[in-house]
Order: C-alpha cells, then sequence, then structure tokens
C-alpha cells in the first residue's frame, strides 16, 4: 500500500518522496508518505492519483485532514498516512526531522 502511494505521487511529479517505515517509532501508523507539489493544482492531483490509486487496490482513506489552500493534505489509510506539502509548509512543519528514527524505505528526489 505504502508503495503503491510513493508510485502514485511520483506519477504526478511530487517532488522529494520519502518512504519512512515508522513501525519502531509510531503507535499510530506503519509507514509515512511525505511528498511534496510546486503549486496547489499539483497538490490536488497527487491527492487525487493517490486516492484513486489505492481505491483500485480496494483501498479507502479512514480519514483526511487539511486543504490545498493551506498547503497540506494528509491522507489517513491506518497503516499508511501520506503526507501531501507545499514546499513552504514541509518546511516549515519538518515532519522529515520530526521523524528522523523512522527507517527511509524510499527516496526519490
Amino acid at each position: 500500500m505504502a508503495r503503491r502511494a510513493v508510485e502514485a505521487a511520483s506519477a504526478k511529479k511530487a517532488i522529494d518522496i520519502i518512504l519512512l517505515d515508522a513501525r519502531g517509532v509510531c503507535t499510530f501508523a506503519d509507514y509515512f508518505v511525505i511528498c511534496s507539489g510546486d503549486t496547489g493544482k499539483q497538490i490536488e492531483a497527487i491527492r487525487d492519483e493517490v486516492g484513486h490509486a489505492l481505491k483500485r487496490e480496494g483501498i479507502l482513506p479512514h480519514h483526511y485532514e487539511g486543504t490545498v489552500d493551506s498547503g497540506w493534505l494528509l491522507l489517513d489509510f491506518s497503516d499508511v498516512i501520506v503526507h501531501i506539502f507545499a514546499p513552504f509548509e514541509r518546511e516549515h512543519y519538518q515532519l522529515d526531522k520530526l521523524w528522523s528514527q523512522a527507517i527511509p524505505v524510499v527516496r526519490i528526489q
């Protein structure tokens, strides 16, 4: 599921995609996918592609948060949480650093 999310984000040209194995440091999710989009339209396209790709696999999100206008979207698929940021918000929230003890599985820059 996490790799499918990474593939979907990559298909929409997401920037600096990272897949973190958080099982050793997190109790509420197994994996985090963190990526960025340059524009609101790209962020929306990444969200839609991830949602559609996982839906084709029979996987529906448990929860959504954020808005395109806020520069941050979260798609919660229970075991996998996908964060899609605008560059400024990604630098501000620094989730990559917050979860630095998680194991990087994939990084696409």
